[in-house]
């Protein structure tokens, strides 16, 4: 499989991580403290915000960050976790007899951050929420490509997570605990991608792919590997 596209626009947050600036410093270094502050939030209502999930806030908040003055065409929200922390209270309220909030069973669905996207933006968006383990990113791409391939579309793609309950952990090795990615996608030859065989079982996968993208784009790496999960994705920048 085979696929171009361009990008109009970037913003991200994560521990740390507030501006385009602090994501050029994190792109030329080789650690990162995870630990540290999340950044506040500009765009997003206060009262809103308290009701919502660490990672929902911050994809919403990215997501308001990027369509400002925009109209868009589509919106892909990427999560390979969701509302799982959200989830996982729940069932141990459960576990416990405890009566449940009604505020965590109602934002606890996997399209909470985009259903509150599009209420925060006042916009009628067509919408799409994806889990797809490991290859969030890349499958979001796969399905930008319809819009994509028509001229003078706008695509939305964000791309986050949250961090996991301690016993998830034996089974998830997590290095980023709260991140959002996004990307305003429209048609173009500035990137190209495509799938190829796996090249090497001995690298596991440390970042999430949109940020694996993130630091080989803000790096201007004209050739790079990401990895998947049965497939690995050879890119190309092309200048």
């Amino acid at each position: 499989m085979r696929f171009s596209f361009s990008i109009e626009n970037w913003f991200a947050l994560s521990a740390g991580l507030s501006s385009k600036s602090d994501w050029e410093l994190w792109s030329k270094q080789d650690n990162h403290n995870w630990d540290l502050p999340l950044p506040k939030l500009n765009k997003l209502p206060m009262m809103q915000a308290r009701r919502m999930s660490i990672p929902s806030r911050l994809a919403v908040e990215v997501g308001l960050e990027l369509i400002e003055n925009k109209k868009l065409d589509l919106a892909i929200f990427s999560s390979r976790h969701g509302e799982l922390e959200r989830t996982y209270k729940i069932l141990t309220s459960l576990n416990q007899a405890n009566d449940i909030s009604p505020t965590d069973f109602a934002l606890s669905v996997h399209n909470t951050a985009s259903g509150l996207f599009t209420i925060n933006a006042k916009q009628s968006i067509p919408i799409t929420s994806l889990s797809a383990n490991n290859d969030g990113f890349q499958q979001s791409l796969i399905e930008a490509l319809p819009i994509l391939q028509q001229k003078d579309k706008k695509v939305l793609l964000i791309d986050f997570d949250g961090i996991v309950p301690k016993p998830y952990l034996t089974h998830i090795d997590q290095l980023v605990p709260y991140y959002a990615v996004g990307y305003i996608l429209t048609n173009g030859n500035q990137f190209t991608c495509q799938s190829v065989d796996k090249m090497s079982e001995q690298n596991p996968i440390n970042y999430p792919q949109s940020l694996v993208f993130l630091r080989a784009y803000l790096n201007k790496k004209q050739n790079f590997i990401i990895q998947g999960l049965s497939q690995d994705w050879q890119w190309t920048i092309n200048t």
